[in-house]
């Protein structure tokens, strides 16, 4: 009986140290991750829409931009007023159904944020928007 438990305990510690050198063997692999930041424009964004009726259709929304570090958030910043004129222009040239749609909502959403990258790349040389999202979305 000693024998067969002094057979199991060296198999189990040879088991033990053959995972502990498995681990030491593996290379470590290098995590990189992007550090993302995002700015808000303040104030949020206030606009009319093209409404059929007598009654002026408007749209409030909060735009979040991320980017793929803290900064590029100096460059956009920067060209705020730009970024911010793009979607206040296509924005104002959507129609009252486009506007209250979750599928056209979302195609606003893609066209403000192929404009701003798209300008920023001219501005900066590179496009800095990772992604844009509406944190707030309200109409009338």
């Amino acid at each position: 009986m000693k024998r067969v438990t002094s057979l199991l305990l060296i198999l189990s510690i040879s088991i033990f140290s053959l995972g502990v050198n498995a681990e030491e063997e593996e290379p470590q692999e290098e995590q990189t991750q992007a550090e993302y930041a995002y700015y808000g424009f303040e104030p949020e964004i206030v606009t009319n829409y093209l409404s059929t009726g007598r009654k002026l259709g408007f749209v409030r929304i909060s735009v979040e931009l991320m980017v793929r570090a803290p900064e590029d958030l100096v460059a956009i910043e920067h060209h705020d007023p730009l970024l911010r004129a793009a979607i206040i222009e296509i924005l104002g040239s959507q129609t009252a159904d486009k506007v209250k749609s979750l599928t056209g909502r979302e195609e606003i959403r893609r066209e403000c944020y192929e404009a701003v990258n798209r300008l920023i790349e001219q501005e900066t040389g590179k496009p800095l928007v990772v992604n844009m999202l509406f944190t707030k979305y309200l109409y009338d």
